[in-house]
């Protein structure tokens, strides 16, 4: 791989045991793996609760940043996978707590289901480094 490309390490790494790696340093951007309500423990947080899955999702979104040499206002790019878009409207009003404008650009989408039942939303991250 280029110099320039180092993968993003954070201990302790619930993603481990998933073989995922929490995110790549590429150049000026940083591109991070979907975040979900995962504990650092890899325990499942709020399950049945979607306000508490933000803050845990958005607390590690943040976690790898920061292990990345970033932060949440470097984000310039999100893709919000959703399990029920009945939440779609909290999400605009998270969107509004955790950002600030200039909004980063924003795809969400419904899916099916994630990778562990009790997940309700997973968000990718692409921002630029600090």
């Amino acid at each position: 791989m280029p110099g320039d490309t180092t993968v993003i390490a954070i201990d302790p790494d619930p993603l481990a045991p998933y073989a995922i790696s929490p995110g790549w340093k590429v150049g000026d951007l940083l591109f991070l793996s979907g975040q979900a309500a995962i504990d650092e423990s890899g325990a499942i947080f709020g399950a049945g609760d979607f306000e508490a899955q933000l803050a845990q999702t958005f607390a590690n979104i943040d976690r790898v940043l920061a292990a990345g040499g970033s932060s949440r206002d470097r984000i310039v790019k999100v893709t919000i996978y959703l399990t029920d878009m009945g939440n779609f409207p909290a999400m605009v009003e998270a969107r509004k707590r955790y950002f600030s404008a200039p909004w980063p650009a924003d795809t969400i989408v419904e899916v099916k289901a994630l990778a562990l039942p009790e997940l309700m939303v997973e968000i990718d991250v692409i921002a630029s480094a600090g």
